[in-house]
Parts: C-alpha cells; sequence; structure tokens
C-alpha cells in the first residue's frame, strides 16, 4: 500500500508572521546577489550598498553588521 503524501517543513521555514517589508527588501537583495552568483557576506554587501540599504544602525553594512542581522532575522 502507497503511503500518502505528507507535507514537511523544516523548522527555518515555518514563520509565526508574515514577513513584513524590511524582510523583503533584504529577502530581494539576497536573491539578487545570489544570482549574480555571491558566496560571501563582502559580496551581499556590495549588492546592498549598490542599493542604497541602510544597515540597521542607518550606516554602512560590514560582514559583522549583516551576519548579526541575519541570525537575528533567522529567529
Amino acid at each position: 500500500m502507497k503511503k500518502p503524501f505528507v507535507p514537511y517543513n523544516e523548522t527555518w521555514q515555518t514563520r509565526t508572521h508574515e514577513p513584513d517589508p524590511y524582510e523583503n527588501m533584504l529577502g530581494d537583495v539576497l536573491e539578487s546577489a545570489f544570482v549574480r552568483g555571491a558566496t560571501t557576506l563582502a559580496e551581499i554587501i556590495s549588492v546592498m550598498t549598490e542599493r542604497d540599504i541602510p544597515a540597521p544602525d542607518g550606516g554602512s553594512w560590514t560582514e559583522r553588521s549583516l551576519a548579526d542581522e541575519l541570525a537575528r532575522l533567522a529567529d
């Protein structure tokens, strides 16, 4: 007997809310960076800088600030 399909979500796929405009913007930038072949934080930051997206503190992105922000949003 064939088992019925049971959808499964990884923990990171399950959200408690819809993404807000900020999260959508970051998602769009990450997608664009990956399409361009970005594999490092520095390469992602280049795309963010090119699009004039300020860091959460209003300043410039650093590898540390991007890593911290991605970790914060992953919670």
